[in-house]
């Protein structure tokens, strides 16, 4: 029984990053890890060898990363979006609420995989992203965070 991989949605900039990080993991990460396991064997028993355990760990931990990054970029789709001042915001749109009191926020919609909520960048399978997503300028959200609710208008949805 065969199981379809899920397709993984990301922007440019995100494909990207995930092609550096992978270039690092190949080319430099790996070179230090073998010097690093060969400066472990050049001191002798194995058997006891804290330093050679070590390294291996972490070189198996670097294969696992290079494995899981490459498998993401086989199954990542380019995210194309409509052009035009009314497009709806999809997948790498930056977009700025503004609440009742006239406090601005501002959000970048990326993949799962790109997700970093310390500079802004929401998940469009999260619960704010789900909410974001083909919203246009004009148009409101409303969060619940927890006890209460927040209203925000979307005063902007642009494209880097």
């Amino acid at each position: 029984m065969s199981e379809q991989k899920k397709t993984i949605y990301l922007t440019g900039n995100g494909r990207e990053r995930i092609r550096e990080e992978l270039r690092y993991l190949k080319e430099e990460k790996r070179q230090e890890l073998t010097e690093y396991m060969g400066a472990a064997l050049a001191d002798g028993d194995l058997r006891e060898s804290a330093a050679y355990d070590e390294a291996r760990m972490l070189q198996s931990a670097n294969e696992v990363r290079i494995a899981d990054l490459e498998e993401l970029l086989s199954r990542a789709v380019l995210v194309e979006r409509e052009a035009g001042p009314h497009a709806p915001a999809q997948l790498g749109a930056n977009l700025e609420l503004e609440d009742s009191d006239g406090e601005r926020v501002k959000f970048h919609l990326v993949g799962t995989h790109e997700a970093d909520i310390f500079e802004n960048r929401i998940s469009d399978e999260s619960p704010l992203g789900q909410q974001l997503v083909g919203k246009r300028v004009g148009d409101r959200v409303d969060l619940n965070l927890g006890t209460q609710s927040v209203s925000y208008t979307v005063v902007a949805v642009t494209y880097e």
